[in-house]
């Protein structure tokens, strides 16, 4: 039962798009509907509206009562079929608790990840991930028809870059880690570049030649691209990510050249310095390059002839980019150019924007080198997660390994999720893995301590949800009761951070819960009411971590 949309419902007969609030204190009621918005269009007191709603509003079972308090006007859940009606609810959806369509008949590309071959996967690239994976789980889980996807950048000067490495550095190829030997070289080639114009030419040639096709160097980009893939794949795995469409820059370099020459055959284009543009100036966007001087298609080309390329391949009604804030001129001038050339997916593009990843050192970046990569700090918190897990438990190894992976993952994960999309993150993998605080584990640990009591008890009595009456037990399955409406919020607005969030309170709130009223006690009846409280706060957990897509653990 969700008793927020019960308010809601009440509201909507004489409100148009309520927005209810959480009074600070409980004995104010469980909601509260502010009256300003709608004093301000009726040039009335927000008092006086409060009034008049007031007295046009009538309790019903679930509602019971229903007051004016200055402003605001406080709605009180019936407390005698609060608890009974939101557990049975909840254990009789069990996984699909939460689930609406919303989005029904709605088709959604979340395009995500955007590691590009031939540099190091860092965990800036581990934020974009988790970002769309879990938009992708709420949206499916919302009723759309969320479409995964990742367009990689496989061909460009950071991939000629690389290539002259292999070619000039006499470095010799390991036979593991192949992908991370790769964004080493780029990582050196990066930094000869910056005072060697002889570098410098160098690698524009070995570009030129990949893309007229030369033999030599296209078998060579093949070669080292494979490697990248390959640990590509792998990493996708880690984070259950499975992709309905891998988009590649190599596949829509050709028709990025024929489209920019048509918009330069069509007057949309002109040459401006032996480059082919787009002057976005009288927007302030600048200027938009399609074409070098030397011919070789850039981004803003590429990106029109992927969106020409996605349109064939589906009719969608929404294109979301998962791309850091840095990019966000970039997408203000290709989504400009989109309606400038009307192509279908002009005013149907979003730029889903995320803060940078920052380190205790300052901001990373794979040309410079200093940057955490991905395998290097996965395999660190494995270990710390392995070191802490053998010292509770003499499991045999199989079960250790499996368990601190888990906790791992979970630790990252959650650390790259509970913060809003747009605000930086300051990540110290330490602080990630504390069972105590705002982090995976914690949430993970709440579980656990459920699975236990539950574990525990032989109670087979058929619950008396009329003995939940204690305030900790009332609060607890009120947040439950809101996870729907959670749910529906996080997807309109893309936002996993509001499920971290929530799902951290009602770890929270079950451990005041565990604190303050006995589980397991003489009094059978009220014990198997309080099971069944704990059992339906496990399924709302296990619901919420995964569209966080973290593991809920039995024991940890």
């Amino acid at each position: 039962m969700d008793y927020k949309e019960e308010v809601l419902k009440l509201l909507s007969k004489f409100v148009k798009d309520p927005i209810l609030e959480i009074p600070p204190n409980p004995e104010l009621g469980d909601y509260a509907f502010p009256c300003f918005s709608i004093a301000k269009v009726q040039s009335k007191s927000p008092n006086e509206i409060a009034k008049e709603l007031v007295a046009k509003l009538k309790p019903n079972k679930y509602v019971n009562k229903i007051l004016v308090m200055g402003p605001y006007i406080n709605f009180f859940i019936n407390k005698d079929i609060l608890a009974g009606a939101a557990i049975k609810n909840i254990l009789e959806k069990k996984d699909s608790f939460g689930k609406s369509n919303i989005g029904k008949s709605k088709k959604q590309m979340i395009e995500f990840f955007h590691a590009n071959t031939h540099k190091g996967v860092h965990i800036g690239h581990i934020r974009n991930i988790c970002l769309g994976e879990s938009i992708s789980k709420i949206l499916d889980f919302s009723g759309y028809n969320a479409i995964r996807a990742n367009y990689q950048g496989d061909i460009g000067p950071h991939v000629a870059a690389c290539l002259w490495g292999l070619l000039n550095m006499q470095e010799r190829v390991p036979k593991e880690n192949k992908a991370l030997f790769l964004g080493e070289i780029y990582s050196k080639v990066n930094e000869l570049m910056k005072n060697d114009k002889k570098i410098q030419e160098g690698v524009r040639e070995i570009n030129k030649k990949l893309y007229s096709g030369d033999k030599k160097i296209v078998s060579l980009w093949k070669k080292s691209r494979e490697w990248c893939l390959k640990d590509f794949n792998k990493i996708y795995k880690d984070f259950g990510v499975k992709y309905n469409k891998l988009y590649f820059e190599s596949e829509v370099e050709k028709d990025a050249i024929k489209i920019s020459n048509n918009l330069l055959k069509n007057k949309i284009a002109q040459v401006s310095d032996d480059a082919v543009i787009i002057d976005l100036k009288a927007y302030d966007l600048g200027v938009a390059v399609l074409l070098t001087r030397y011919g070789t298609p850039v981004y803003h080309s590429k990106d029109i002839a992927l969106a020409v390329l996605k349109s064939k391949q589906y009719k969608l009604d929404k294109s979301i980019h998962v791309v850091a804030k840095e990019q966000e001129f970039y997408f203000n001038q290709l989504f400009k150019m989109f309606e400038i050339i009307k192509s279908p997916l002009a005013n149907k593009s979003l730029h889903l924007i995320y803060g940078l990843v920052m380190l205790p050192e300052g901001k990373m970046s794979s040309r410079e080198g200093n940057v955490v990569l991905y395998k290097n700090l996965i395999n660190k918190i494995k270990e710390e997660t392995l070191k802490e897990t053998q010292k509770r438990h003499k499991w045999n190894a199989k079960k250790l390994e499996e368990v601190s992976n888990k906790i791992a993952f979970s630790a990252l994960k959650y650390s790259m999720l509970n913060r809003e999309n747009n605000k930086i993150i300051l990540f110290d993998w330490k602080t990630s893995l504390n069972f105590e605080g705002d982090t995976g584990p914690y949430v993970q640990y709440a579980y656990a301590r459920a699975s236990s009591i539950l574990k525990k008890s032989k109670n087979k009595l058929n619950p008396d949800y009329l003995l939940l009456k204690d305030p900790f037990e009332l609060k607890l399955v009120k947040h439950m009761s809101n996870f729907p409406f959670i749910v529906r919020e996080a997807a309109t607005h893309y936002r996993p951070d509001i499920i971290a969030n929530y799902t951290h309170n009602l770890a929270q709130i079950f451990n005041e819960f565990y604190h303050n009223c006995a589980v397991i006690s003489e009094d059978k009846p009220l014990e198997a009411a309080r099971l069944s409280l704990v059992k339906a706060t496990m399924q709302v957990i296990k619901n919420s971590l995964n569209l966080l897509g973290i593991s809920v653990l039995e024991e940890m």
